[in-house]
């Protein structure tokens, strides 16, 4: 008997180990990228009228909000130039068509997009482009004010383009304090670089830094020197960005290689094609073993058995080489359709799959908002059905502030044509509360905040927060549980719940334990 006892525990163990296996997680980013370096996100072309410029971006948000996307990654320094009031650099000309030219009417799109985001619950990261200047030497517009005219000695030409020169430390600084700025005066979230450090390589073509080689190479190797010019700017910007606001976090997104294992035992078992560390000079590693960012978000766009960079194994070498950061992936929506890998409709999805495996990997960022138009091989489908059903919290940072707020009560709730409204409270004089997370019980279910299946709404905070629960069948008992959030995402205790209960066909409402 003792055996037969025994055994059914062992299987009823095993199978609710398997039924937890199951659900998504509670805590996971979800992320786009929104490009606007010749309009290739936002907006959709140059010199669209204020009003049609604040459609598209709110039309973005709430498509990508239905895709379960908790964050937003949107460029607002494409080159040297602003997507915002700026002191240092011109108004951008993807936003008029003409650069220095201001929106007419006026407005400042940066704080209206961190608005709108933040009105979803969202999470708004704040894209720069540190040495990009001039897009396209032959037709970029440029201001006579801009910084490549005032101070022309910190730039070079490459491939029609024009560059900050990293090696110049009044460049470096420049750079900072143009970031900086922004940390100070807007509610950003993140501060965001992608892959663009010292630019990709064009063939037969080095990058013209001999003068400052000379100035400042200090008899180091030049690969080297360049690598310490990009630690250099890396490091400052860290400082500088904890120093004005400790809670806005840094990130960075890499090209997916760091190094090919045959020149580094640390490297991946990749070949061929460029890395960060050889190509691009920039220590990723580095970078996360010395704590100067707080995530980073390798963009892994090739496809599962890739010859030369297979995304599983880029995916696995990633996810070993945190090292206490967090790790999200970068997907390349671009590229379905766009080879016979491609072609299949699982290939996105089972990356997904894969990434969720590994509890050393914290959530996807998908490159980019427009790929996902006319829901190529029915990604977005994929998305609101299954994948991102459920809504997720981000993942919390424990480096970063992490005192969550006091909880909030429930005060009232009233049954209405369409559901049940629910209102509640919290006592917050701090200013901690940035939102709630309402979940829902059915009758007999034990209480779980950890089941992301039973969050019914996350939503921002307000003087009198309210809720009206659609999914509310009338003449059924559940249990309602609220729980308030910190802008880092950290969460509250619950405070008592509200319980439904159904008597002699009447509803009664009870604020107890």
């Amino acid at each position: 008997m003792l055996k037969q006892l025994l055994a059914g525990a062992i299987l009823w163990i095993g199978m609710m180990q398997q039924a937890w296996a199951q659900l998504p997680p509670k805590r996971e980013l979800r992320a786009v990228w929104v490009a606007t370096i010749e309009n290739i996100d936002w907006p959709s072309r140059r010199g669209l009228s204020t009003e049609q410029q604040k459609q598209e971006f709110i039309d973005l948000l709430n498509r990508h909000q239905r895709n379960g996307m908790n964050a937003v990654i949107v460029q607002i320094r494409p080159v040297t130039d602003a997507f915002y009031l700026s002191p240092y650099e011109p108004w951008s000309e993807y936003l008029t068509g003409t650069q220095g030219q201001a929106p007419n009417p006026f407005y400042d799109p940066l704080q209206f997009m961190i608005e709108e985001t933040h009105k979803r619950c969202m999470e708004f990261h704040a894209w720069f482009n540190p040495y990009r200047a001039v897009f396209n030497l032959s037709r970029s517009s440029v201001t006579p004010d801009h910084i490549t005219r005032l101070r022309p000695q910190w730039f070079v030409n490459y491939d029609n383009k024009k560059y900050f020169d990293p090696a110049i430390p009044e460049a470096r600084e420049y750079v900072t304090t143009v970031i900086r700025d922004v940390v100070k005066r807007y509610d950003i979230d993140a501060v965001h670089f992608d892959d663009y450090f010292y630019p990709y390589r064009v063939p037969g073509k080095d990058f013209p830094d001999n003068n400052s080689y000379r100035l400042y190479g200090n008899g180091m190797a030049r690969d080297d020197w360049r690598r310490a010019n990009v630690d250099a700017i890396i490091q400052m910007l860290s400082t500088a960005i904890k120093a004005e606001k400790p809670w806005v976090k840094f990130g960075i997104s890499p090209f997916g290689v760091w190094r090919h294992r045959e020149k580094d035992p640390e490297g991946s078992y990749t070949r061929g094609g460029m890395s960060n560390y050889d190509d691009l000079y920039a220590d990723i590693l580095k970078w996360l073993k010395k704590g100067w960012i707080d995530y980073v978000a390798p963009q892994l766009y090739w496809e599962r058995g890739h010859r030369l960079a297979d995304y599983e194994v880029l995916l696995n070498w990633w996810g070993q080489h945190g090292y206490g950061r967090q790790v999200y992936i970068g997907h390349g929506v671009y590229k379905l359709n766009s080879n016979a890998a491609w072609k299949n409709p699982r290939e996105l999805v089972v990356q997904l799959e894969e990434a969720r495996t590994l509890n050393t990997i914290q959530g996807d960022i998908f490159y980019s908002a427009k790929s996902f138009a006319g829901n190529p091989l029915g990604i977005e489908d994929s998305l609101r059905n299954h994948f991102y059903k459920y809504p997720a919290l981000r993942p919390v940072m424990s480096w970063l502030p992490n005192t969550a707020p006091e909880p909030p009560y429930f005060i009232d709730a009233f049954e209405r044509p369409g559901g049940l409204e629910i209102h509640w409270t919290d006592d917050d004089t701090t200013g901690r509360t940035k939102g709630y997370v309402l979940y829902r019980f059915e009758q007999n279910e034990a209480i779980n905040v950890s089941d992301p299946t039973k969050i019914i709404s996350i939503q921002p905070q307000s003087p009198d927060p309210e809720f009206k629960d659609a999914g509310y069948i009338k003449g059924r008992n559940y249990t309602y549980v609220i729980t308030a959030l910190d802008r880092l995402q950290n969460e509250s205790h619950q405070a008592e719940p509200l319980r439904v209960h159904v008597r002699g066909g009447k509803t009664y409402f009870t604020f107890e334990p």
